[in-house]
């Protein structure tokens, strides 16, 4: 996409924003806007006699405030005027993500808000809120308003740096017609965008049913055709409600019967994050445990001498390994297979390792097994209030169904082949989305500094092409 350039330009002399047209002006913050940090907090010290709700860092996320659960603080009313907002400020983390920022509107008015906040208030009616906060993005997508810190330190954007800014400041009315082009184009993206991301969560449903179909019923028709199995089995009740029937041939059993061994890791302070090394033997851990996958990208070590201390939760290849501590976004009782490129390696407390009697059950589809029913049986076996959890006796009591090991290995080898389909489904869409959100960023970049000319008509390729890049 390519939109007309401005006639003239002239150097701005600030490397980010490289030349700017030339009837521009990039003039220090302090002349266009106050900047006033947020009050700090008195804890413990307050008396009630003046609260006033109040928004914290968290509240404030590009371009939304939250203002739905406020804690509150002592604002006096001689304090009210510095410390509360009012329609069209704008809001600018000073720590964090330094430099993100949101427009007040009319139901945030009268908040107060604390001092890990600046509040930025036009000083005359030539300063459009909403030209700002673009730019503030703009800025800070580029990295400026980080490059005054220290990169050892957690970054701060304090009130006298955010002060001298030279930001680009086109007149009065140009700012309003990139603040509506900008409102317009970036709606459209920003729908697009979520359209792809319900595209997405429809093919992570579709997968789960197709993982949970399949062990439970077997292979669809034509699938199960082609290795030689009934299509259309008789199917019988497994009497366990995340179960439900399952084919008539099937065998139904606890974990246990066809496990060889099976353990927790150590309890307590046995092991701990200060035990941790750089190399050693593996540390399996809850984020290591995904739905039928092993997450290998978060690496823990202890030294083999403390290992031997800490008595027998070792791990080899192809055993399954189940979450015993679950949240709303990872099931309790998951279960993944141990890779064979994991080397040395033991389970943390909350990890069981169950070693297969092979004969019996093919690791790949028990793990595909028990993270599929895992989804409805964490509610009636976990306990805890705020998140799942299942201890090591409760696990090896599941109830499992088994077809013959033969048809567990075509089940797992069907369901690789299709959930990989449905991956690389997923990574073209996630891919789709990343060049729309950096097409939305690089649009809003060239917008605000001046390298297109969004005014009357906002495509015209006729005339000083500039592309967006």
């Amino acid at each position: 996409m390519r939109y007309r350039a401005y006639q003239r330009y002239k150097s701005s002399r600030i490397e980010w924003l490289g030349d700017v047209p030339e009837h521009w002006q990039t003039p220090p913050l302090y002349t266009r806007y106050s900047v006033e940090l947020g009050k700090m907090l008195n804890e413990g010290r307050i008396t009630g006699t003046y609260l006033l709700r109040y928004l914290r860092n968290i509240d404030i996320q590009w371009d939304k405030i939250d203002s739905s659960d406020l804690p509150e603080m002592d604002i006096a009313p001689s304090e009210r005027e510095r410390f509360t907002i009012k329609t069209n400020d704008l809001l600018v983390c000073e720590g964090g993500e330094v430099g993100r920022a949101a427009i007040v509107s009319k139901a945030a008015e009268g908040l107060g808000y604390q001092k890990a906040l600046h509040r930025m208030r036009p000083l005359n009616s030539d300063e459009l809120p909403r030209y700002m906060f673009y730019t503030l993005y703009a800025a800070s997508q580029r990295g400026v308003f980080l490059a005054e810190g220290n990169p050892n330190t957690i970054p701060h954007l304090t009130g006298e740096n955010l002060r001298r800014y030279r930001l680009p400041r086109p007149p009065a009315p140009e700012q309003i017609a990139i603040a509506n082009f900008l409102d317009h184009e970036a709606v459209k993206i920003d729908l697009l965008v979520a359209k792809k991301r319900e595209l997405i969560e429809r093919l992570k449903e579709k997968r789960t049913t197709l993982i949970s179909r399949a062990v439970t019923r077997g292979l669809p028709a034509e699938a199960a055709r082609a290795e030689g199995v009934d299509p259309h089995p008789k199917l019988k009740p497994s009497g366990v409600e995340w179960i439900g029937e399952v084919p008539a041939h099937w065998t139904l059993c606890k974990l246990s019967r066809v496990t060889i061994s099976r353990c927790d890791g150590p309890f307590g302070s046995g092991l701990k994050s200060e035990h941790y090394s750089d190399e050693g033997v593996r540390v399996i851990r809850l984020q290591n445990i995904r739905f039928a996958s092993f997450d290998d990208t978060d690496q823990v070590f202890i030294e083999p001498e403390y290992y031997r201390d800490l008595g027998d939760h070792t791990v080899l290849p192809s055993d399954i390994l189940i979450a015993g501590l679950g949240d709303e976004n990872n099931p309790v009782g998951r279960a993944c297979v141990a890779p064979r490129t994991l080397g040395p390696a033991m389970v943390k407390a909350d990890c069981f390792r169950f070693r297969l009697d092979t004969g019996r059950a093919h690791p790949p589809y028990l793990a595909l097994h028990l993270s599929a029913t895992a989804l409805t049986l964490a509610g009636a076996l976990s306990t805890g209030t705020t998140r799942g959890r299942m201890n090591l006796s409760a696990t090896a009591d599941r109830i499992v169904a088994l077809p013959p090991v033969p048809e567990q290995r075509h089940i797992s080898s069907y369901l690789e082949q299709e959930t990989a389909r449905i991956g690389q489904m997923e990574a073209r869409v996630e891919q789709a989305i990343q060049h729309l959100l950096e097409f939305r960023t690089a649009m809003i970049t060239a917008a605000v500094t001046g390298k297109i000319d969004v005014r009357g008509q906002t495509r015209d390729n006729t005339r000083q092409p500039a592309s967006i890049s």
